[in-house]
């Protein structure tokens, strides 16, 4: 029986977008924390920057080239169950704000994807990974700070599992989504 989690044998990977699309790849949040961070994102995003959903990024920009290597990798590593995670606190960006996950687990695959693309990496993927959510961003420094106190004031951890991994081409300002690589349960 083929792996759903890998591309058909005849699946022009990159075939209908536009060439030289760096890669992203994110961990997927399963639908009760995607909605949750979805919703605190549309209330704080400015509007007209607002063009993605909540996200987990590993990689930022991958070469288009590795696309196969890179979906193989990913779908042997989701042959593993699914990495716990938690929201452990509100992170403070320069002009933002976000949610700081913790998951040692994702944190070792990253690691592990990182090792089988070493070479590859972009400055900012070959920096230490710093799990998050970012609910706003490219806002004045005095509204990320008012919000930051306003969601630390009620917050409460949220434990939740990764349901698995997302491959992107970033393509003008927006992410075409290629792939979703599930974990096994």
């Amino acid at each position: 029986m083929r792996n759903p989690n890998l591309p058909h044998p005849d699946e022009g990977l990159a075939s209908s977008r536009r060439r030289g699309a760096p890669l992203l790849v994110t961990a997927e949040l399963p639908p009760d924390v995607q909605g949750w961070a979805d919703q605190l994102r549309q209330q704080h995003y400015p509007p007209e920057r607002n063009r993605l959903r909540a996200h987990v990024t590993l990689f930022h920009a991958l070469p288009p080239s590795v696309e196969a290597e890179v979906v193989q990798v990913l779908a042997g590593l989701a042959a593993k169950p699914s990495p716990h995670a938690e929201i452990c606190g509100v992170m403070k960006l320069e002009n933002g704000t976000a949610f700081a996950v913790n998951s040692p687990e994702m944190v070792d695959l990253h690691a592990d994807i990182a090792e089988r693309m070493h070479g590859l990496l972009s400055r900012q993927d070959a920096q230490p990974l710093r799990l998050h959510i970012t609910i706003q961003n490219k806002v004045e420094t005095r509204l990320a700070r008012a919000l930051q106190g306003e969601l630390a004031a009620n917050f409460r951890p949220r434990l939740f599992r990764f349901q698995g991994f997302g491959l992107y081409a970033w393509e003008e300002g927006l992410w075409r989504p290629l792939r979703t690589i599930v974990f096994r349960r």
